[in-house]
């Protein structure tokens, strides 16, 4: 594997694997891993052989979301969440099932990139945060994923405060499917990867079809113009800058 190398892929009967595998970001959506998670998507879904998608991580954390140390600086039309919504539509609008595996922390982008998949399997180590908010950006392209999968009392809640939940509330509000305890999360995927195989290939994706027959949750073009604009913006690159350096931004409360 190159140093450039931020994604493990694997194929073995008929699944998948993509393992995001950034450990050092945090297995962030940078330009690099944004571009081969494109692809080996894209490849996965034109091979006939593959039944079922496993997008799977290394590390401790599942996907920090965005890169911020790209989006530090720029216009709005220069923030790489731009290319995001192509990878959410891509794992959408799947014909074949995918499962995302999520052994420790999503955030952010991180949050919908799972949201986006078919079942999301989760350890008691995973958790979860809509942190946008907090650095001054918000949940704009990843809603059009979240809020159909969620209930929306707790995605309404959870996005406005930004605050980490864990694993078992994430399945109580409709953001996981099966919540198990890390040492069965490997056995918990196998059960689903091999209920997923056992349907037809093409009856399963005009069953996905039916599915996501009411469509994503608003326009990605309207979206991701709100979520750019925001992350361009003075509280935005505050927000970055703030966590970056690891203080408070400047529009919390001081204590007193």
């Amino acid at each position: 594997m190159t140093s450039d190398q931020v994604l493990q892929v694997s194929v073995s009967r008929g699944v998948a694997t993509l393992t995001l595998d950034s450990p050092a970001n945090r297995n962030a959506l940078s330009r690099v891993m944004r571009a081969q998670l494109r692809a080996a998507l894209a490849h996965a879904l034109a091979d006939d052989a593959v039944r079922v998608v496993v997008l799977d991580h290394t590390g401790r954390v599942f996907c920090a979301g965005m890169d911020l140390s790209e989006a530090a600086g720029g216009a709005a039309g220069d923030q790489g969440v731009r290319e995001f919504p192509a990878i959410l539509e891509t794992v959408w609008r799947s014909p074949k099932p995918i499962v995302a595996v999520v052994r420790g922390p999503a955030r952010a982008g991180g949050v919908g990139l799972a949201a986006a998949c078919d079942v999301v399997v989760a350890g008691t180590s995973a958790t979860f945060a809509f942190s946008e908010v907090r650095l001054g950006i918000v949940p704009a392209v990843i809603s059009a994923v979240v809020l159909p999968r969620m209930l929306p009392h707790a995605a309404h809640r959870l996005m406005l405060t930004g605050e980490v939940f864990d694993a078992a509330a994430a399945a109580a509000g409709g953001l996981v499917d099966r919540c198990v305890s890390d040492d069965e999360v490997d056995a918990a995927v196998a059960a689903q990867v091999g209920a997923l195989a056992a349907g037809a290939p093409a009856a399963l994706a005009e069953t996905k079809r039916l599915l996501r027959a009411g469509g994503l949750r608003g326009s990605f073009d309207d979206l991701l113009d709100l979520s750019a604009r925001f992350f361009a913006s003075d509280e935005g690159q505050e927000g970055i800058a703030a966590f970056r350096e690891k203080r408070p931004a400047r529009w919390v409360p001081a204590a007193d």
